[in-house]
């Protein structure tokens, strides 16, 4: 018959603990040895082995040490009600991560990352109002911008997001326009009226004077977030096009 006590050795082949993990534990007063021998070898009784089986199912549940150590003082039944609570965080926690694989995959299929709803319960902004804030942050203090800003609140929340979706299906329709039209060249007549209609889109909100035709075009080609956006339309070329289309139209070309 073995013996009742096992060494570091044995408690690691046991549960899968690594040995370092072992002597963090007796550092931190979570889980001591049962006893130490003079030449400083460490053995666990039996008891102490179903502790630290304990410590490693509520450490998996993701509980910090700390709140471990506090659990391991209390009765069964009362750890029993701590992780009842706990499976109501978990539950949530795996609904989040089913949301995050959800956009993942819409991302990685195409979907462009203003239009993912990664952050609906979450304290951050969604992507689109980060745009809206960072937008308001450059060019508020223009006409331009307070005029934009004023027709928008004047619709409801409920408005605001068909007006929203609207816009973007519509910059959508005219941008798979322009990729059918790359062959032609920018001063075209066929891709200045597209161009028109994408101010025209733009329009919806706000009077879009060259500059800020300007700032859009510039945007488009230097703020490397629109490259995943414009990466379902066509190749790094129509971004190209895009911008020397638009160049010309507020250049009267």
């Amino acid at each position: 018959m073995k013996t009742p006590y096992f060494t570091v050795k044995d408690i690691i082949q046991i549960t899968g603990i690594t040995k370092r993990a072992l002597h963090y534990y007796d550092k931190t007063d979570l889980l001591k040895p049962s006893k130490v021998e003079d030449n400083g070898y460490r053995y666990y009784d039996q008891e102490a082995l179903g502790n630290l089986q304990m410590i490693l199912l509520f450490k998996e549940m993701n509980f910090p040490l700390k709140d471990i150590a506090a659990m391991m003082q209390l009765s069964k039944e009362k750890q029993k009600d701590i992780l009842r609570e706990h499976r109501s965080t978990l539950v949530q926690r795996k609904q989040k991560l089913e949301t995050i694989i959800g956009q993942l995959d819409e991302y990685v299929d195409g979907t462009d990352i203003s239009h993912l709803n990664l952050f609906d319960d979450s304290s951050i902004l969604s992507i689109r109002g980060q745009y809206e804030s960072e937008a308001k942050f450059v060019y508020g203090d223009t006409e331009k911008y307070q005029e934009f800003e004023a027709n928008v609140n004047q619709l409801s929340a409920e408005e605001q997001e068909q007006a929203y979706q609207q816009f973007s299906v519509n910059m959508e329709q005219v941008f798979r326009e322009l990729v059918k039209h790359q062959d032609l060249s920018p001063v075209s007549d066929e891709v200045q009226a597209l161009v028109g209609e994408w101010k025209s889109c733009l329009e919806q909100f706000m009077v879009c004077d060259t500059e800020i035709l300007r700032c859009i075009a510039e945007a488009y080609t230097t703020d490397r977030r629109y490259a995943g956006y414009f990466d379902q339309f066509g190749d790094e070329g129509f971004l190209r096009f895009l911008h020397q289309a638009i160049m010309v139209y507020v250049e009267g070309g």
